[in-house]
């Protein structure tokens, strides 16, 4: 409550008329759409300071089904917003206080987002701490690339909770139906993968033969002008389609592993490695009927791959295509289903990776009880290695601030990406409160 509070202390220092406005922030894409806002207050005046507050306080906790019946996750949060407007400038703070029962070192208070807007006519400059969300696929990455995971927790989290900010400048100018966005991010931000043991959701190599250690920091591209991210997007939002083309020069967020053998051959050392890659990406959105089809592509210009042992990463071209579906036949039902194609080009003999490799995610819900009641199965299938993972949930909202759900998620890998997690299987229980 200590955070709230000193949230609070601004609002209470502004000497303005004020009301409750309950409307959403003009730049609301960028706050998470789960928090309702409180209280907006305002004085008469365009140009006088604006304060908006909102926030939620919610509380996780899952078990292991499979084997040993032990904790997965145990955490608490709070999350405070805090929107500053005056004119056309704008401070927008997001902060989490979390208190983890089973990561430890994750406990704590943590800035989400912390950036200066300004917007006036057209152009709109974002500069700070903040997420950048590209393309029109759904839980997937294709031309998704500025914004990093953090799969501390794996997919055990909501996957707005997962996207990580960036710490750049973004800038956007609109003329009609077309928006020109620029980015730049000085120092590049990566995957936050866990090693450690103790994490149940730590990466691990099933199939290896002898002890190993992991290192995925001292890999890193050093903090220079040369190694920053920068590319753009141009997107078109007509009445019937919207579509968009982007590049990025950037990094391998997402680290190749490389494995090494030790001086006396008795432990393996896995070290993390990124390099230089370009993305060239479009994506469009179709609205027919009750349907919208979605479609991503994305060619990656040289992108590391992992390599045999005691080799470095190696650069190959890559093509990631997707095709989706949404479907809405009415009486609050949605069907959703999507394909994702990756066909990686050049010599794979010393590589561990399939020429061609494919995720599909399929996604069912149903509310009922006035709306009140939100059944749902969504679920990640890894159609080159046949491993699934699907969650299961059941979400009740007691009123518009109290929401309760209960689920389970279910792990089946021999290979692939979900082997490691193969008994992860888990219940969950989760309550929220926004404010």
């Amino acid at each position: 409550m200590k955070l709230f509070m000193l949230l609070l202390v601004p609002i209470l220092s502004v000497q303005a008329a004020v009301q409750i406005d309950n409307t959403l922030p003009a730049d609301s894409d960028t706050v998470s759409s789960e928090c309702t806002p409180q209280e907006t207050f305002e004085a008469s005046d365009d140009n006088a300071l604006q304060v908006q507050v909102k926030g939620f306080l919610d509380t996780y906790h899952a078990v292991r089904t499979e084997g040993r019946a032990d904790w997965m996750a145990s955490r608490t949060r709070a999350r405070g917003e805090l929107k500053l407007e005056k004119g056309a400038a704008s401070l927008f703070l997001s902060l989490n206080a979390t208190y983890n029962g089973i990561l430890k070192e994750r406990t704590g208070l943590e800035l989400r987002e912390a950036y200066l807007s300004y917007a006036k006519g057209n152009f709109d400059l974002r500069v700070g701490r903040q997420i950048v969300v590209w393309g029109v696929a759904d839980a997937l990455r294709v031309t998704d690339c500025v914004s990093p995971f953090d799969y501390t927790e794996f997919l055990a989290q909501d996957y707005d909770d997962i996207r990580m900010p960036v710490n750049g400048l973004r800038a956007k100018y609109t003329r009609g139906s077309v928006t020109l966005e620029a980015v730049c991010n000085p120092v590049a931000d990566f995957f936050v993968l866990p090693t450690d043991e103790r994490n149940p959701w730590a990466i691990r190599l099933p199939s290896a033969t002898l002890p190993y250690t992991t290192d995925l920091e001292s890999g890193k591209p050093e903090k220079k002008i040369k190694n920053m991210e920068f590319g753009g997007r141009a997107s078109v939002n007509l009445s019937g389609i919207d579509f968009s083309v982007s590049a990025l020069r950037t990094w391998n967020k997402l680290p190749a592993l490389c494995p090494a053998l030790s001086g006396d051959g008795r432990t393996l050392h896995i070290n993390g490695q990124y390099r230089r890659m370009t993305m060239l990406g479009a994506d469009c959105s179709l609205p027919v009927g009750q349907f919208v089809l979605r479609a991503e592509v994305a060619e990656y210009i040289g992108e590391a791959q992992g390599s045999g042992l005691g080799q470095n990463a190696v650069r190959r071209n890559t093509l990631n295509a997707l095709a989706g579906v949404d479907w809405y036949p009415g009486n609050d039902w949605n069907i959703s289903v999507q394909y994702c194609h990756k066909y990686t080009s050049g010599n794979l003999a010393a590589l561990s990776i399939y020429r061609n490799a494919g995720l599909a995610t399929a996604r069912l819900s149903k509310e009922l009880l006035h709306n009140t009641l939100k059944l749902s199965t969504f679920a990640y299938i890894d159609v080159a290695s046949g491993g699934i993972f699907n969650r299961l949930s059941a979400s009740y909202s007691l009123n518009d601030d109290i929401e309760l759900t209960a689920g389970y998620d279910y792990f089946h890998a021999n290979k692939g990406k979900f082997a490691m997690y193969g008994k992860n299987s888990e219940a969950w229980v989760k309550m929220k409160y926004s404010f």
